[in-house]
């Protein structure tokens, strides 16, 4: 019987103690073993160690969406390098019809006829 009052005793203490340590909030640090230095360290440490690991996912999350936005932005640039390219060639093609007829007035003295001069062959 001893042992029954002694489990009776000690849930009525544990109770007690919880009551006793709800009502002061020094009570409640003593209750979870904060008021040591040694577990105050240790919960310390547990959330720098936390609050590290969510920066590196930060960072992490954040490098992602950047290298994501590089790689549009490298595809957009050889998108405006074709353009460029095509908008080169175009321009050259412009310029060599004028080169023709600069080559063919100067060097074969060719000229371009009056409209009276002008004869129209009907087939």
């Amino acid at each position: 019987m001893v042992k029954k009052n002694s489990k009776r005793s000690k849930k009525a203490g544990s109770k007690a103690a919880l009551a006793h340590a709800m009502q002061s909030p020094r009570a409640v640090l003593q209750w979870a073993g904060l008021t040591r230095k040694s577990t105050l360290a240790l919960v310390l440490l547990l959330g720098v160690v936390l609050v590290s690991g969510l920066a590196v996912v930060n960072v992490t999350h954040a490098n992602r969406f950047a290298f994501n936005e590089l790689q549009e932005l490298k595809e957009e640039a050889v998108d405006l390098n074709v353009a460029w390219g095509q908008l080169l060639i175009e321009q050259s093609t412009f310029g060599v019809e004028d080169r023709i007829e600069i080559k063919a007035a100067e060097q074969l003295q060719m000229q371009v006829p009056d409209v009276s001069d002008i004869v129209m062959v009907r087939q």
